[in-house]
C-alpha cells in the first residue's frame, strides 16, 4: 500500500493579529490541508478571516505564529519564492486588470510578468480564451466589460502561466449566477484536466457543495472542517417544510414551542428545526385551530450546521413593525406598464409589465447588466422612463415624484449609514429628515436589540448589528413601500437569517411591500414571488414553486452521479449527455425519464469498468431553475 501523499498546501497553528497593541486577532489557530487535484473552499461571512489566511498562502501577509507550506516551500519564511509557483486572484471585481488595456493587452501584460515562451503563451491563452467565452472580446476595454467578465479575463491572467496551485479570494462575489456557474465550470475542468489544487473563499454558503472538502471560518476560527456530506451529518434535530393557514398564527405558535429551535419562512412554507418528533407540531396546529395542507419532511443544509455551531440554543427573534397603514395605498404599489430606459442606443430596460400587490415580498433576479438597477432606479424616481409608466404607493411617478420619495424606504448594499456617527446619531439624523418622533425610534431599536449600542460609532457595529441599523433608518418613517438592493451581502448565516424574519414581519403584520434584489439563489425561496429578468426584458414573474415546477416541465428532472472516480466518470457520461456538469465531486444533469437515464447512467459507467455509482434525484434548487430560465430565453431571443 502507497503512503498517502503529502498534502500541496499545509497550515498548522496559523495566527494573525491588526492593530498596535495585537489585539484584533484576523485569524487564531488556524489548520487545515490541501491535497493534489483537490478544491478546498474557506467558506464564511466578510471578516471571518478568509482574505488574511490566502494574503499569507500568496505571500502578500506575515503571519505571527504557526506555519504555513505551499508546494513544499515554507511561506512564512521565504514569501517570495512561493509567489513564482501560484496563481492568486484577489478579491474583488477584476481588481489586478488594467482598466484603459483591453482584454488581449492585459493577458499579454500579464506574460510579460511570467515571462512566458510565445508557443506555450499562444497555446494557453487560445485555450483559456475560448473556454471563458472571451474570444470575441479580444478588443474590447476591461474597463468596458460586465461584472462577470472582469472576473473570468482576471482568471485568464491569473492561470495563463498554468499554475500548479490556485488561490481564489472570493471569485464569485458580486457576479450573476450564470457567471459564477460558467465561473466554477472552468476551475472543475482546470481540477478534472490538469490535477491542479485549489483554494478558494467565499461567503456563499451553496458553493461549498461545489468543493470536495471545505473549512468553515467565523472570527478567525474553523469551526468545522471535512466534506459537505460529512460536515452535514453533524445537524442535529429534525427539519420540514409546513404550509399552514392563517401563516403568521402559525409562525407564532411555533416559535413559542420549546421543541422548535428554529423557524423559517420561505413563501407559503415555514421551515422549521424541532428537537422532537414532527408528528406532534402537526397535530398540536391543527387542534388550535389551523389549516395545515402539508408537513414534508426534508434533510438539513450545511448552512444549518454552520447555524448549529454558532449558535446552539434557541434564538430570540427581533421584530419590526411601523405603521405603515396609516398611509393610504393601492392594493398594487408598484406597477409598470411598458417601462423602457434607453441609454443612446442601448436599451436597458425593455417594455417591463409589472405590478406587486400590497405586503408582497417580491425578489428582483438576473445577471449583471440585466436591468435591475435600472428598474429599481426608475422605480425610486432616480431615473426618468424612456417611454411607459409607473405608479408607487399609488402616485404617478412621472408627476408626483417628490411624494413618492415621501413613501418609499431604501436601503443599499453599503447599508447607507454614516459610519462616523453613533448609532442614536444615525436614528436622529433619519428622523429629523423624516419628521418622526423620538418615542418611535426607540420603540424599534429596542424591538431590534439595538438599545445597548447606542452610543457605539455605527463603523464599529458588528455587520449584522449594523445591517439591522441600516433597515430601521429605511423604515423609520413607516413607508408601504421599501426597496432593498443586496441586501444581506457579505453577512454570516445568522445575521441573514434574522434579516430575513425581519423583512417577513413588516410584510405581514404591518403589510409594506418589499421589492429586494439579491445574488443569494437560496434567498430567493424566501420571496413570494420573483421577477427574472436578461438583456433588459422580465422573462418571468411568478412564485418560486412555480418557476422550478415551470423548468421541470420544460427541462427535466434533476439527476446527480457520485462516483469513486468522478473525473474519469464525467468523461464518460459527456459521451452520452453533453449537458452534464461537474459539482464537486458529483456530476449533475436533467432528465424527462430519470428511471430509463439512471440505467443507462449505470449500464455506461460499469462498461467502463467505472464502479461504485450512486444517483439520486434531488429537488430543483432555485439556482438550477434560474440559468434555465436565462439560457432558456437567449435561445428565445437570439
Amino acid at each position: 500500500m502507497n503512503p498517502p501523499a503529502q498534502p500541496v498546501i499545509s497550515v498548522s497553528g496559523l495566527w494573525r493579529f491588526y492593530g498596535r497593541s495585537k489585539k484584533v486577532e484576523a485569524v487564531r489557530d488556524v489548520s487545515f490541508d490541501v491535497r493534489r487535484g483537490e478544491i478546498f473552499g474557506l467558506i464564511g461571512p466578510d471578516g471571518a478571516g478568509k482574505t488574511s489566511i490566502i494574503q499569507i498562502l500568496a505571500g502578500v501577509l506575515n503571519a505571527h505564529r504557526g506555519s504555513a507550506t505551499v508546494g513544499g516551500i515554507n511561506v512564512l519564511a521565504n514569501p517570495e519564492a512561493v509567489k513564482e509557483r501560484i496563481g492568486y486572484m484577489p478579491q474583488g471585481l477584476g481588481v489586478n486588470l488594467y482598466e484603459s488595456l483591453t482584454v488581449a493587452e492585459n493577458i499579454d501584460f500579464f506574460r510579460e510578468l511570467r515571462k512566458l515562451p510565445e508557443n506555450i503563451y499562444r497555446e494557453n491563452r487560445a485555450n483559456f480564451l475560448k473556454m471563458t467565452r472571451l474570444d470575441r472580446f479580444v478588443d474590447r476595454r476591461a474597463a468596458n466589460l460586465s461584472g462577470g467578465m472582469r472576473q473570468k479575463l482576471a482568471l485568464i491572467c491569473t492561470l495563463i502561466h498554468l499554475p500548479d496551485v490556485i488561490l481564489l479570494d472570493e471569485p464569485t462575489t458580486g457576479v450573476d449566477p450564470i457567471s459564477r456557474q460558467e465561473f466554477w465550470q472552468i476551475i472543475h475542468r482546470l481540477v478534472e484536466q490538469r490535477h491542479v489544487t485549489v483554494l478558494l473563499s467565499t461567503s456563499y454558503m451553496d458553493e461549498a457543495e461545489r468543493c470536495h472538502r471545505v473549512a468553515l471560518v467565523h472570527s478567525g476560527v474553523v469551526i468545522d472542517q471535512g466534506t459537505p456530506d460529512s460536515i452535514r451529518r453533524k445537524a442535529t434535530g429534525h427539519y420540514a417544510r409546513i404550509v399552514a393557514e392563517p401563516q403568521t398564527t402559525a409562525l407564532r405558535i411555533l416559535q413559542q414551542r420549546d421543541d422548535v429551535s428554529a423557524t423559517e419562512v420561505f413563501g407559503r412554507e415555514i421551515r422549521v428545526r424541532s428537537t422532537a418528533p414532527l408528528g406532534g407540531i402537526e397535530s398540536d396546529l391543527r387542534a388550535e385551530g389551523l389549516d395545515v395542507q402539508s408537513l414534508t419532511v426534508e434533510e438539513p443544509k450545511l448552512e444549518d450546521v454552520f447555524l448549529q455551531l454558532l449558535a446552539p440554543s434557541k434564538q430570540r427573534t427581533p421584530t419590526l413593525r411601523v405603521a405603515a397603514a396609516r398611509h393610504i395605498v393601492a392594493e398594487s404599489p408598484i406597477e409598470c406598464h411598458g417601462v423602457t430606459r434607453r441609454f443612446g442606443e442601448f436599451v436597458a430596460v425593455d417594455q417591463v409589465h409589472l405590478h406587486v400587490e400590497r405586503g408582497e415580498i417580491f425578489g428582483l433576479l438576473g445577471p449583471n447588466g440585466a436591468g435591475k438597477t435600472t428598474l429599481i432606479k426608475m422605480l425610486c424616481g432616480l431615473l426618468e422612463p424612456s417611454a411607459g409608466s409607473i405608479r408607487v404607493a399609488g402616485f404617478d411617478i412621472a408627476k408626483e415624484k417628490r411624494r413618492v420619495w415621501t413613501q418609499i424606504g431604501y436601503m443599499s448594499q453599503q447599508f447607507s449609514l454614516y459610519r462616523d456617527l453613533t448609532v442614536q446619531q444615525n436614528l436622529r439624523l433619519y428622523a429629523d429628515l423624516y419628521g418622526v418622533q423620538n418615542a418611535a425610534s426607540t420603540d424599534m431599536t429596542a424591538s431590534l436589540g439595538l438599545e445597548p449600542f447606542q452610543s457605539r460609532l455605527a463603523g464599529d457595529l458588528p455587520t449584522g448589528l449594523r445591517q439591522r441599523l441600516s433597515l430601521l433608518c429605511a423604515v423609520l418613517h413607516g413607508p408601504p413601500v421599501l426597496f432593498l438592493d443586496e441586501p444581506t451581502s457579505g453577512v454570516d448565516p445568522p445575521a441573514r437569517r434574522v434579516f430575513w424574519d425581519l423583512i417577513y414581519s413588516l410584510s405581514r403584520e404591518s403589510g409594506v411591500t418589499v421589492l429586494v434584489s439579491t445574488h443569494y439563489m437560496d434567498e430567493a425561496d424566501h420571496c413570494d414571488r420573483l421577477g427574472l429578468m436578461n438583456q433588459g426584458l422580465l422573462i418571468a414573474a411568478d412564485s418560486p414553486g412555480t418557476l422550478k415546477q415551470i423548468s421541470e416541465n420544460r427541462s427535466g428532472k434533476l439527476l446527480s452521479v457520485r462516483t469513486h472516480d468522478f473525473s474519469a466518470a464525467f468523461d464518460v457520461i459527456t459521451t452520452r449527455f453533453a449537458d452534464a456538469v461537474l459539482y464537486g465531486d458529483s456530476i449533475r444533469l436533467r432528465s424527462f425519464d430519470p428511471a430509463t437515464d439512471e440505467q443507462k447512467l449505470l449500464s455506461l459507467l460499469s462498461n467502463a469498468g467505472i464502479a461504485g455509482t450512486q444517483i439520486s434525484s434531488p429537488p430543483l434548487s432555485m439556482d438550477e431553475t434560474f440559468l434555465d430560465f436565462i439560457r432558456y430565453s437567449e435561445r428565445v431571443h437570439a
